[in-house]
């Protein structure tokens, strides 16, 4: 690939891409929203709960996410502040959407983790992390509902420590919280910030900065949080990690930040830091080496993401990319590396959840959706010129619970078939056919259960097919490695079943673990395994 020019160089050094990860409930979208405040994105936050009148979340666009007030699908948000360009990607927050927020990892730069300051760190909140740590990806905290009564700060920096296994460094420290919260020390600039109530949903409000020492602050805090401001930060000083951005860009120490999102404390503060703690587009691994943004100039992107029914109205299909490297124009011809030949990527456009602008020019870091008429996988890569390689693939996780699925009208089978195929291929479940039969008996897996209510939801809202699920007792799943095999010369188990994958994989269900190790002894040679190659 030929050099990069200075222009792309300069629009590629500016971006920043990062997910953000939480625990259900513990204010990752208001969050986002405060984010897209600061950067004018928008000029009123929405709120995910209260009467079916008020304004939903700018992050969750689609029906049963409106109903339920819960995210389960990533939404891609862009925005400019303080001369960065900004990509953010909200991810679901329950882990029945796991999935679906490791992909979104995958076209991430770094992380930012909010954890509610009342209860540390969740279930969810240790699973996400995980994928991050496999990543290597930066992670900054922020613990959020500081305006509501909090664990001991000390308490909370334990908890992210011991359960998540990465080291902390406070970058600023809460003074109280519930009533009592005041604001937050600034550890760098040795001077407190103290929040005075703001109206929700707007960024009004003052923020007043008074250096530690100044007599006046005896007149904002009371003389026993100073004491203990004072306490605190001295333990911090003599105990706790230094700041060491090198540790932090490899992932293995996590700023940490204080505020809350429902009243903007903290919140501006947070992004000033995290966008200089940040980097521009990191280089990606290929099977041709890692591709450096900085350096190479040609298009190269992969797919993270598919999303059928976007527009209700145009029945439209969204493949969302993550450009790696140089620099899209709308209408560009690329080389589609998996289907083996040039495609022209049409409607290219930027997203506000549901909202969409079309792009004439986007680069590395950014993320944009095209129009994809069903030759689009998860895990594709595309290229503009040069030479050709491929971005290095997305896992896909194993299903744990599966349900038989067919549809009530025997007339409908034809949108039920559309249906259940462009739900499967966005990658929220996995479809599954009886080894020796055609598409008569389906099996749906899944990796949390919640996927099934919101197939059945789909299935009805979009496709206008009311279907009939029966749960299936299998908790295992293994693709045969080794095809030369004859499937149904398998000696197996009684809680054994032969099926075959969406592209003909033969595969086994198993409702026992151990019965897993029987088939295995019982067939000499046979290779099992729990990931799709």
């Amino acid at each position: 690939m030929s050099q990069i020019t200075g222009e792309v160089k300069k629009e590629i050094e500016r971006r920043r891409t990062f997910a953000i990860i939480s625990h259900p409930d513990a204010g990752k979208t208001t969050l986002t929203e405060k984010f897209l405040l600061y950067g004018g994105a928008i000029n009123q936050a929405g709120s995910v709960k209260g009467k079916a009148t008020a304004k939903h979340a700018v992050s969750d666009w689609m029906e049963i996410e409106k109903e339920r007030g819960i995210s389960v699908t990533s939404s891609v948000l862009q925005f400019n502040y303080g001369g960065y360009c900004i990509n953010i990607l909200d991810t679901p927050g329950h882990q029945d959407f796991s999935e679906d927020t490791y992909r979104t990892l995958m076209a991430a730069d770094s992380a930012v983790m909010v954890i509610d300051a009342s209860k540390g760190v969740e279930a969810q909140t240790r699973k996400l992390f995980k994928v991050c740590t496999m990543r290597h990806i930066p992670i900054f905290t922020f613990i959020n509902k500081m305006d509501r009564e909090a664990m001991d700060t000390f308490e909370l920096l334990d908890d992210i420590e011991n359960e998540l296994g990465i080291a902390t460094c406070p970058v600023n420290w809460p003074i109280g919280s519930g009533k009592e919260f005041k604001g937050v020390y600034d550890r760098n600039e040795k001077e407190v910030e103290l929040f005075f109530d703001t109206r929700k949903g707007t960024i009004q409000g003052e923020v007043k900065k008074v250096s530690l020492e100044a007599p006046e602050l005896d007149g904002l805090i009371s003389g026993e949080q100073r004491a203990k401001l004072e306490e605190e930060t001295w333990l911090l000083d003599g105990a706790g990690a230094e700041f060491d951005q090198e540790l932090v860009s490899k992932g293995e120490l996590s700023p940490v930040f204080f505020g809350s999102a429902l009243t903007n404390f903290g919140v501006e503060t947070f992004l000033q830091h995290f966008l200089k703690m940040t980097t521009p587009p990191l280089p990606r691994m290929s099977d041709k080496g890692l591709i450096d943004p900085m350096s190479e100039e040609g298009f190269s992107a992969f797919v993270f993401k598919i999303q059928a029914n976007m527009n209700k109205a145009h029945r439209d299909r969204i493949a969302f990319m993550r450009i790696c490297s140089g620099s899209f124009e709308a209408g560009m011809d690329v080389y589609h590396m998996q289907g083996g030949k040039k495609v022209r990527l049409s409607q290219p456009q930027q997203l506000m959840a549901s909202e969409r602008r079309m792009v004439e020019r986007a680069y590395g870091g950014d993320i944009i959706g095209v129009f994809d008429p069903g030759i689009f996988s998860i895990g594709d890569t595309l290229i503009a010129s040069g030479e050709h390689f491929s971005y290095e693939g997305i896992p896909t996780f194993a299903p744990e619970h599966f349900a038989r699925v067919r549809q009530v009208d025997t007339m409908k089978r034809k949108q039920f078939i559309k249906g259940i195929n462009q739900i499967a291929q966005e990658g929220a479940i996995q479809i599954f056919q009886e080894f020796n039969t055609g598409m008569e008996e389906i099996i749906v897996g899944v990796v949390g259960v919640l996927q099934f209510d919101v197939l059945k939801y789909r299935l009805e809202n979009e496709y206008n097919v009311e279907i009939r699920m029966d749960s299936l007792p299998y908790e295992y799943i293994r693709w045969i490695e080794n095809t030369e095999i004859d499937v149904l010369k398998i000696s197996g188990t009684s809680d054994m079943k032969r099926v075959k994958d969406l592209k003909g994989r033969p595969l086994l269900l198993f409702v026992n673990e151990w019965s897993i190790r029987m088939t295995q002894e019982r067939n000499e040679g046979l290779v099992l395994t729990e990931f799709a190659r």
